[in-house]
């Protein structure tokens, strides 16, 4: 990927080398780092080079009457003002520069300080316009002219306020070993932001999870992303989410990939232990019989703050885990207390994050005999 912010912008961490100089740096690192516990091949997915994000947040910067994006600086000491972004998908690449155009056209940039932009890869938008001040029906005015102008879905917001000019979603359809599924993503809620790494984290969950008896469960579901190819494995899937908007997503995603075996409950793992062991009653789980399941799989994809010490002993109770992280260091821990009832049997690395130090990890273990 060429960038002429390299070195300057905050966003991209790494531009020593090129793309797969430091993919391998990161393969050698992570094979290292989880060598105690795997010595086997350590896949390697990797990512497009260049706009291969389908998400992303800006900074608005004025400088007189001009505004333009920003993003913080490599040291985060100040802010680098940028016209161009090649991490972003080829869509928003090309809205960003006729969005501040049309901003200013309307007359609509006054007190704007963020652009959040969410796009699926078939340039369907979502643009979220972060304001410190009060919209109010002239903002509307302008905004639904940008809006059919430029073919997108505007949220207007400030604090305590959300307008939405057209809808505050998009859906994205994934394709993986030749089955299509269909996601509706709502704006400020998580997605995976890569979305052709994510087809390849999905592939290779598939797999792991191929010829497998009994039901599964989830945690950390959110709009399903993982569920709903998984419930092609499984008789049955009872999947949990914390976050309400996440959950209500989720189960609209069910009705639009035509899936029945999936029950969704908005709980944390915390509840949804206590529930499972009969600690304490839900009125959220009244309608689950949870003695119909058989579980003998368990998938996981927390937070980069990981699991804490009570989901690892929950977890080690199945026979199978699959565990996807999003932080090698907190996933390091986690194998600590998992690896003493299970062994990793696969392992991979997802390029999820190019030109940065993260990546995401995918774990496969069983219960020892």
């Amino acid at each position: 990927m060429d960038c002429k912010y390299f070195g300057e912008c905050g966003a991209c961490k790494l531009y020593d080398g090129g793309y797969e100089v430091q993919l391998q740096d990161k393969a050698e690192i992570n094979k290292e780092r989880f060598s105690p516990f795997y010595k086997g091949e350590l896949l390697v997915f990797k990512s497009p080079q260049s706009h291969y994000r389908s998400r992303s947040e800006f900074k608005i910067w004025h400088v007189e009457s001009v505004i333009h994006y920003a993003m913080n600086t490599m040291e985060k000491k100040g802010v680098v003002l940028v016209d161009e972004c090649p991490q972003v998908n080829e869509h928003i690449s090309a809205l960003m520069p006729k969005l501040l155009e049309a901003i200013q056209a309307e007359d609509i940039g006054f007190k704007l300080f963020g652009a959040d932009f969410l796009s699926t890869m078939e340039g369907e938008i979502v643009v979220s316009l972060l304001y410190h001040r009060k919209l109010d029906a002239l903002w509307q005015e302008h905004a639904l002219k940008i809006s059919k102008k430029l073919g997108i879905n505007i949220i207007g917001r400030s604090r305590g306020q959300k307008l939405v000019i057209g809808q505050d979603y998009v859906t994205e359809t994934l394709h993986v070993d030749g089955e299509k599924y269909r996601f509706k993503q709502i704006e400020n809620s998580f997605t995976q932001p890569n979305p052709r790494v994510n087809e390849q984290m999905i592939a290779w969950s598939l797999k792991n999870f191929s010829n497998m008896e009994g039901d599964l469960l989830e945690l950390y579901c959110g709009a399903g992303n993982f569920t709903i190819p998984f419930s092609r494995k499984f008789n049955k899937v009872l999947a949990t989410e914390i976050s309400k908007s996440s959950i209500s997503a989720a189960k609209e995603n069910m009705l639009l990939n035509n899936v029945q075996n999936i029950e969704f409950v908005r709980m944390s793992v915390e509840e949804f232990v206590e529930a499972l062991d009969g600690v304490r009653e839900f009125r959220r789980m009244k309608d689950i019989n949870l003695d119909a399941y058989n579980i003998k799989s368990i998938f996981v994809d927390p937070p980069r703050s990981g699991m804490d010490e009570a989901s690892c002993k929950f977890a080690s109770r199945h026979h199978h885990i699959l565990y996807i992280s999003c932080n090698p260091e907190t996933l390091l821990r986690d194998l600590n207390l998992l690896c003493k009832t299970h062994e990793v049997v696969d392992m991979a690395l997802f390029d999820q994050f190019p030109y940065t130090h993260h990546v995401e990890m995918g774990v496969k273990l069983v219960k020892k005999v």
